[in-house]
């Protein structure tokens, strides 16, 4: 056998290896996912016999009832079984979209949660776009250009980072609503442009203290690697301070900065709730609150999935995008 084939043969089989590690890796991160997932439908299944009273109180909200409505009230709700059939019923509607009658709405949660789901998801949206566009801006700006304003971009950006999401909301309300009138105060508008620029407001709010912790990481990233060996020595040979950036310092601190940024983005579905409350936007997290206040179990019990999921699936894919992508990841595999 020549040594081409050799070779040839080595390099299949190393390609091989590295195929089979990689699916090993992505199967793994999935399992974690479907784990994470069965966990967190426990605990949010659970919190109805955590909470105060017992699950038929908040069915009839504490009103009196006769012992026939009762019966078919445990019957609908098969609260005669055990608690373990009464969770897998919950969690097999739960796979199907189906998360019961709403108490006060009368209505499928499904529908509940599909009419007011769009405010949400726009409101995320925009919220995680500004945190990408300032946040990597501001501190590529701070980490390449050091100087008085960058250290001042760079103390605005500590100072915001203190500020509870629900103050920044205030004040963004008093300065730009109702002082200076550009926005409106209240309310998601009509679906298109006007639920866009009733959106602006709340998605500053919620993306502020976002946007200076992405900045922050950005110009500690930026900086870590212009002070590396292989940059410094790029430097020295007189490489284009360009390309240097451009090759060496933003690709090398790319891939940890967006994965803290996207882990930042799922954690605005959480800030989400205090945004829809203040400015009463109607979304999910609105609906989450007032649904509390209102003893609606199906309701908080699916919102309550339904964020927790979209949470965990998130950090899932930045996981695997980011181990995927970056070759200094092992993927479980050992260095030689």
């Amino acid at each position: 056998m020549s040594e081409t084939t050799v070779v040839a043969a080595q390099a299949a089989a190393k390609k091989r290896g590295t195929a089979r590690q990689t699916v090993r890796f992505v199967l793994g991160r999935i399992g974690g996912l479907l784990a994470t997932l069965f966990v967190a439908s426990l605990v949010v299944f659970g919190a109805l016999y955590a909470a105060p009273g017992n699950p038929l109180s908040f069915l009839t909200q504490g009103r009196s009832m006769s012992p026939e409505a009762i019966a078919i009230l445990e019957e609908q709700y098969h609260l005669n079984d055990p608690v373990w059939q009464q969770y897998l019923l919950w969690l097999g509607g739960a796979l199907h979209g189906d998360f019961g009658m709403s108490i006060i709405y009368h209505q499928p949660v499904s529908e509940v949660l599909a009419a007011r789901a769009p405010a949400t998801i726009l409101l995320i949206v925009m919220a995680a776009i500004a945190v990408l566009l300032a946040g990597l801006a501001l501190g590529a700006y701070a980490g390449l250009k050091p100087g008085i304003l960058s250290r001042s971009v760079m103390a605005g950006a500590t100072a915001v980072m203190a500020v509870p999401t629900f103050v920044a909301a205030v004040v963004l309300i008093l300065v730009f609503a109702v002082q200076l009138g550009w926005f409106p105060v209240f309310g998601a508008g009509v679906p298109g442009i006007d639920a866009v620029y009733h959106t602006v407001l709340p998605a500053t709010a919620l993306a502020l203290a976002s946007v200076a912790f992405v900045a922050r990481l950005t110009q500690a990233a930026i900086r870590q690697e212009l002070s590396a060996d292989h940059v410094q020595t790029a430097i020295s040979r007189g490489l284009p301070r360009r390309f240097i950036v451009q090759r060496h310092v933003v690709r090398n601190a790319a891939m940890p900065v967006l994965t803290v940024a996207g882990l930042t983005i799922a954690g605005l579905i959480a800030g989400s709730v205090v945004i829809e409350q203040v400015f009463q936007l109607g979304g999910l997290g609105q609906l989450l609150v007032s649904s509390v206040q209102q003893k609606d179990f199906p309701v908080v019990q699916a919102i309550c999935l339904v964020y927790v999921a979209a949470f965990i699936v998130l950090n899932t894919v930045i996981d695997l995008a980011y181990a995927l992508l970056d070759p200094r990841v092992g993927l479980g595999r050992k260095t030689s």
